[in-house]
């Protein structure tokens, strides 16, 4: 009889735009097969991002062991190629344990890293890195989203806008070696020691874009604007160049009164679904569902496993 060890693994990636319900159902699945969850969520990381991140709550955490959340201090430079490496080091123990692992989040660059691994990035010109970052500096990150677009639009359209070093990136790679990042990312897939069945949750967009809405409204309720307070000090750090956090960061800084913040938050949230699903849809080996089609998704996961080789 094939033990833990011996049989063939699956990881269950589920993916798809924010406040989608991808939670829910990766804890479900993971305690239908007994399993642990592994966060693909490049926010999630930061202990000192809580509510503005929609982390898995205490109870469910305590229903289904989770890994890589809270796992960093906003002050640590964590990179797509530190999470594939350390993920895949957590995977390699948890699959003598499970058969099957359930992987969750909406980060795009952070999935595909674990799932089919990073191509060796090129040489910099630090002299263009420099020169970039002198740009954002002195004429802020609208000049730096411009020139993105202009070079590598289809980088540009999946990446976190509000994200001035990911922006820089691009840029970098292309204006020191004339190739587009966007080129680089999947030319080579990584072999991995298991399966991967990839689950894509979408829904209406209304209705998307209404949960949105109202999660942006919890997460005031629940104190996202004290949360942004305590972190003033640290605005500056890439973690915290994202939705939820920059807005309130102006409405601190007098840019806006308080309502305008909470509704750009609501915009910009909307936006970045909108490019998530543009980035997942291009995989051509995602399983869509809605995510009220449970029964659906948990007899595809256990087919699967029934496939695999003893």
């Amino acid at each position: 009889m094939a033990t833990a060890d011996t049989q063939a693994k699956l990881l269950v990636v589920v993916a798809g735009p924010t406040a989608v319900g991808k939670t829910a159902l990766a804890i479900k699945l993971a305690r239908h097969f007994n399993t642990e969850i592994i966060s693909a969520d490049s926010r999630q990381f930061f202990r000192e991002m809580s509510i503005g991140t929609a982390k898995p709550d205490a109870e469910e955490r305590a229903a289904v062991p989770h890994h890589f959340i809270d796992s960093h201090s906003i002050t640590t430079l964590f990179s797509t190629g530190d999470f594939e490496n350390a993920a895949l080091a957590t995977l390699n123990g948890l699959f003598k344990k499970h058969q099957v692992i359930v992987a969750v989040g909406g980060s795009g660059l952070y999935i595909n890293a674990l799932c089919n691994g990073l191509d060796d990035m090129p040489e910099i010109d630090l002299e263009v890195r420099e020169k970039m970052n002198r740009l954002h500096r002195e004429q802020g990150v609208e000049v730096i989203r411009q020139k993105l677009w202009e070079v590598d639009p289809e980088y540009a359209a999946i990446v976190d806008q509000h994200n001035p070093q990911r922006m820089i990136r691009g840029l970098e790679v292309f204006f020191s070696t004339g190739l587009k990042l966007s080129g680089m990312r999947t030319r080579t897939q990584k072999e991995r020691p298991f399966h991967i069945l990839r689950i894509g949750l979408n829904m209406d967009r209304a209705a998307l874009y209404e949960r949105i809405n109202n999660r942006v409204d919890q997460m005031m309720a629940a104190g996202l604007l004290d949360e942004v307070q305590t972190l003033l000090p640290y605005r500056g750090l890439n973690a915290l160049q994202t939705v939820g956090y920059t807005e309130l960061f102006d409405y601190l800084d007098g840019k806006s009164n308080l309502r305008e913040a909470v509704e750009r938050i609501k915009q910009n949230t909307r936006r970045f679904a909108k490019r998530q699903l543009t980035w997942f849809r291009k995989d051509s080996a995602m399983h869509w569902f809605e995510p009220a089609m449970y029964a659906q998704i948990e007899k595809l996961v256990t087919g699967q496993l029934n496939s695999l080789p003893r």
